[in-house]
């Protein structure tokens, strides 16, 4: 399976740091938090990587290269840096789809630090997406999706459970699409309603690192060897 990671968010709650430094390539732990992602992919099998990028993309490329060094192969999709080029989540993976081919594929958040296991994912014949999804952190009490007993995921009522960032899609979910900038979630929302999602509660650690306080407590984190 080949995997995308989103590196093209121009990570505005984390500026000044995100003024010369793109988001992923901020440091927790000895390694970019890119890295991080690449490093758990690689120990899961998977080799064949697209990375998207806009701000300050330049740095990502130069940074990693075609991925040798780390042990993969890298292709990047680039999005332009000026106001107005951002793809958003479903627009920036719909223009990599012809780097990552007819078969399902992994999508993961370049800005998140997890400890899934990604070689125990799991993708359903018929099925358009499979979420990971974990219990709500503090900034985002009201959760996303539910999931039920039989690993279907929807939008509907009940206790909720927040989307992770990774999930394999496929790419049957963007027929439809044209290139330009729109959001995943109206797609997998409308394929919930047709009982095509299916999801994982993955109840290790997951944190969303979209400010620097919550960078800052990653690097405590890391610091104490939780990796």
């Amino acid at each position: 399976m080949k995997a995308m990671i989103l590196a093209a968010g121009r990570g505005e709650r984390m500026r000044p740091l995100t003024d010369r430094t793109p988001k992923p390539l901020l440091q927790a732990g000895g390694k970019a938090l890119i890295e991080h992602q690449i490093y758990r992919l690689r120990a899961a099998g998977v080799r064949e990587l697209v990375i998207n990028h806009a701000h300050l993309g330049a740095q990502i490329e130069q940074r990693l290269g075609d991925g040798r060094d780390h042990g993969v192969h890298i292709r990047y999709s680039a999005e332009g840096q000026g106001q107005g080029q951002a793809l958003e989540t479903g627009g920036g993976i719909f223009r990599a789809l012809p780097l990552l081919g007819p078969e399902p594929f992994l999508v993961i958040n370049g800005d998140i630090w997890c400890d899934v296991d990604y070689g125990r994912l799991r993708h359903r014949s018929g099925d358009l997406a499979s979420l990971v999804l974990v219990d709500n952190p503090p900034h985002h009490p009201q959760g996303d999706f539910t999931l039920d007993a039989r690993g279907r995921v929807s939008a509907g009522k009940g206790p909720r459970l927040t989307f992770s960032g990774v999930g394999i899609y496929h790419p049957d979910l963007f027929a439809g699409c044209s290139d330009g900038p729109f959001r995943l979630a109206p797609l997998l929302t409308a394929a919930m309603a047709r009982d095509r999602v299916g999801g994982m509660h993955h109840r290790g650690h997951w944190l969303d690192v979209g400010t620097p306080e919550r960078l800052q407590a990653l690097r405590q984190m890391l610091d104490r060897g939780q990796d």
